[in-house]
């Protein structure tokens, strides 16, 4: 049986003797030279030499268009360190150790997650710096992708316990930290803390994990790059982001558009860092930038902020029973209609389909919401399909609204066929036919697929009271 691993001075001489002594020697070799202000060019090569693949992989990342975007073939750590710098080898060195030492073993996707985000958060930190600081930039970038080493080494070397803590992490409303401290006998912090010490990092690795009392401007890099690179996962968008980059703007003397660029533009470089490294599997774990997928992060979180209007609701049914008993116009009652729906029951993507083409075709007529608008052009669905039947007629021909995603209507899923999936995605939505008095005008549809919210018992009720009384309208409309 193998003896479990407890309290923070454990945990250290477990990972330092036991399970990463290769990567704990050269560590701290390589930070102990950075304390040296006379450290030669051949120091740093005779640390590398000890380990001829270390040497061979720092030497393709020097060579990289990257580092060495002029090509100058780059054949020994000396002319690496005389084309690229000193301490840009240091750094490359650190990070291909830490790159193999962790990824050694078939790599867990906790593991790989927090690798790409200390990646992203080193390039990050690194390029805030270089806007305050004269000089060791790279230190800040080390700062930053060690600042969750301890949990980092924990999840590459953990072995049974990564296991416990995967499973207990998973339980319903646990607390991540108490859970931690139950499993290791010590949080991921302290280890962090340890290791550094131990190691021989600096205090700037540790001072890094304190509060942000200390003024100084790497510190406050290193903190920033952090919390961008966690923030990041949320959306670019997100209330996260947008508080961080209130603290960036000011520190790097950007405006808030300018910081937000800046920090995009770090977020594509660290992907490219990351491949040159030679941990091309993180790549797909750092936010992209796409601009369509930034674009959909915005939607989403707007999207999420929509939220049921009670006032709004009560108008718009106000103003359709107003109608009903008065001479309407057939463009205001659909725009009181899809108003009462989106921002009323806060549906967040509202259709009206209508029968056209003498009712052979179902066509988008009146669309609202985040990513709707295609619907008017590309939404077309025959009306009558005997091979394949859909939930479109289906609904039509039985005049009643229906639920779909709920055990109720399971039996209706294969209505839901490919093309309307192709067109609307797939999850929960409500759908009812339209009327005007015995006359079929179309159907009504109504989801909250931008966000993946589940629709809710109100949002139904609301959804047929808003069908009934708007057929009230167009066939008031109609009689007249």
């Amino acid at each position: 049986m193998v003896e479990r691993t407890h309290g923070m001075q454990s945990w250290i001489d477990r990972l330092s003797q036991a399970e990463l002594p290769a990567l704990t020697s050269v560590v701290r070799d390589l930070q102990h030279l950075s304390q040296q202000s006379d450290a030669s060019v051949q120091q740093l090569a005779d640390i590398l030499l000890r380990d001829a693949t270390l040497t061979s992989k720092v030497l393709r990342v020097a060579n990289s268009v990257y580092y060495n975007p002029s090509q100058e073939s780059i054949r020994t750590i000396s002319r690496a360190i005389v084309l690229i710098g000193f301490d840009n080898v240091r750094l490359i060195s650190l990070s291909v150790s830490l790159i193999d030492g962790l990824l050694t073993y078939a790599p867990r996707q906790q593991l790989l997650e927090l690798l790409a985000r200390s990646f992203h958060a080193a390039v990050q930190a690194r390029n805030l710096g270089s806007y305050v600081l004269g000089s060791h930039a790279e230190e800040v970038f080390i700062a930053a992708l060690l600042h969750h080493l301890g949990e980092l080494a924990f999840w590459s070397c953990g072995g049974g316990q990564v296991d416990e803590l995967t499973l207990a992490l998973e339980a319903p409303g646990v607390e991540q930290d108490e859970v931690v401290r139950e499993v290791l006998g010590t949080s991921f912090r302290q280890l962090t803390q340890g290791l550094a010490k131990n190691w021989g990092l600096g205090e700037l690795v540790s001072l890094a994990h304190g509060g942000s009392s200390h003024a100084d401007p790497a510190l406050k890099a290193v903190q920033l790059g952090v919390k961008i690179s966690e923030a990041a996962l949320q959306g670019w968008g997100a209330p996260a982001m947008e508080d961080v980059l209130a603290k960036v703007a000011p520190f790097v003397g950007l405006t808030a558009e300018e910081a937000l660029q800046q920090v995009l533009a770090s977020a594509d470089e660290a992907v490219k860092v990351a491949s040159t490294f030679g941990a091309g599997k993180l790549c797909r774990l750092i936010p992209s930038t796409d601009p369509e997928q930034v674009l959909g992060q915005q939607q989403m979180r707007k999207a999420s902020l929509l939220q049921p209007d009670l006032l709004v609701m009560q108008q718009a049914l106000q103003d359709l029973g107003l109608m009903a008993n008065q001479r309407g116009d057939v463009g205001l009652i659909l725009e009181t209609l899809l108003k009462g729906l989106h921002r009323g029951a806060g549906l967040e993507r509202v259709m009206l389909a209508v029968l056209a083409d003498e009712q052979r075709f179902f066509k988008a007529k009146r669309v609202v919401g985040e990513q709707a608008e295609q619907w008017l052009s590309e939404f077309i669905l025959p009306a009558v399909q005997a091979e394949q039947p859909h939930i479109f007629s289906y609904a039509l021909r039985h005049r009643e609204a229906i639920w779909m995603g709920v055990p109720a209507t399971y039996s209706l899923n294969e209505l839901v066929t490919l093309p309307i999936r192709q067109s609307l995605g797939t999850g929960m939505f409500f759908i009812a036919p339209l009327m005007a008095g015995n006359r079929e005008v179309g159907v009504l549809y109504g989801d909250c697929r931008v966000s993946g919210r589940a629709l809710r018992h109100e949002q139904f009720v609301a959804f047929q009271r808003f069908t009934l009384l708007a057929g009230r309208c167009l066939g008031a409309l109609s009689r007249r």
